[in-house]
């Protein structure tokens, strides 16, 4: 069982090598639309400072997404997109924790 799974292991990174290097292309990929971050805080009236004390982040992180530096990903990318959708709950929800 293990021969087996660490051949597994050695064709997914042959596959991924090859995808890397353009010789294959991946089977499935995923782009997820952002929200422009200036007009999510904006929409719901909050300072930079207010905003970035809100989602736990600092500051100059805040104003990297903003200004199209850096893109939020994982969790706060899921954060965003929940105050987005749905800020007074979001608020609400964050500001009890």
């Amino acid at each position: 069982m293990e021969k087996e799974l660490f051949n597994d292991l050695v064709k997914s990174l042959e596959e991924a090598r090859d995808i890397s290097t353009g010789k294959s292309k991946p089977s499935r990929s995923f782009k997820v639309e952002s929200q422009s971050v200036r007009e999510t805080r904006e929409k719901i009236g909050l300072t930079q400072v207010e905003f970035a004390s809100l989602l736990r982040v600092s500051i100059k992180t805040l104003q990297n997404w903003e200004q199209m530096r850096r893109t939020p990903t994982g969790p706060a990318a899921a954060l965003l997109r929940i105050v987005a959708n749905d800020p007074q709950l979001a608020i609400k929800s964050l500001r009890s924790a």
